[in-house]
C-alpha cells in the first residue's frame, strides 16, 4: 500500500494552511495563565522548549549543503518532510526526560510570577 502523489500533495496543502507552531504557542501564551494547573503550566513550558529546539534544529539544517533536486515538487515535498521531522525531534527532545531543562526553569519562574 503506497501513497499517491495526489494524496501527498493534499497532505502538503493541508500542512501549508495549518497554524504554525509559533502561532499556536503565541495563542497559548496570550491567555491568562494565572489560573492554570501545574500540569497546564508545565505543558506550556514544554511547548516553548519544543519550539526553541525546533528553531535550533532548523538553523543547524541550514548549515548542511543543499542537494540538487530533480523537480520543484520533489523539493517541496522534501522540505515538508524535513519540517515535520524537525518538529517531531524537537517535541520528543523536550518531552523525554529533562530535555534541556529550559521548560523546568520557565515553569519555576512562571510559578513565582503568578504566585502559584
Amino acid at each position: 500500500m503506497g501513497i499517491s502523489i495526489d494524496n501527498a500533495m493534499n497532505l502538503y496543502n493541508t500542512y501549508q494552511t495549518k497554524d504554525t507552531t509559533a502561532d499556536k504557542l503565541s495563542d497559548t501564551l496570550s491567555k491568562d495563565l494565572s489560573t492554570a494547573t501545574d500540569d497546564e503550566l508545565m505543558g506550556v513550558c514544554k511547548e516553548f522548549e519544543s519550539y526553541f529546539l525546533e528553531q535550533v534544529f532548523k538553523s543547524m539544517q541550514k548549515m548542511v549543503p543543499e542537494h540538487e533536486y530533480e523537480s520543484a515538487s520533489s523539493k517541496t515535498m522534501m522540505e515538508y518532510y524535513q519540517d515535520e521531522m524537525m518538529a517531531n525531534y524537537a517535541k520528543s527532545a523536550a518531552n523525554d526526560g529533562e530535555g534541556l531543562g529550559l521548560a523546568k526553569m520557565l515553569y519555576e519562574q512562571m510559578k513565582r510570577n503568578y504566585e502559584l
